[in-house]
């Protein structure tokens, strides 16, 4: 009739899914050696506080050029806009 119906996903609490070994691999990529277990969890806050003013900036990118899709250069400039530098995109 339809077809199949897929399960919508719950983004209740969807921090949780950034696992240990996730936040171990972007750690040693930036120089650290050992983490205490208090860090994951700090880690997790400061990432979706950055990634929510990240998308609430390239939605008002988005938003002021009358458009319904995020493109990457939105999310350059909202880079740009909170201090940030994202190389190999736009100018």
């Amino acid at each position: 009739m339809f077809g199949a119906q897929r399960d919508r996903r719950s983004w209740k609490n969807n921090i949780r899914h950034i696992s240990k070994p996730d936040i171990r691999r972007l750690a040693r990529r930036g120089g650290v050696k050992r983490i205490s277990y208090d860090v994951y969890n700090e880690a997790r806050a400061a990432m979706k506080l950055f990634l929510e003013n990240i998308i609430r900036s390239a939605v008002m990118y988005c938003d002021h050029a009358n458009r319904r899709t995020i493109t990457s250069l939105d999310v350059v400039h909202a880079v740009k806009l909170h201090k940030g530098i994202l190389y190999g995109y736009g100018n």
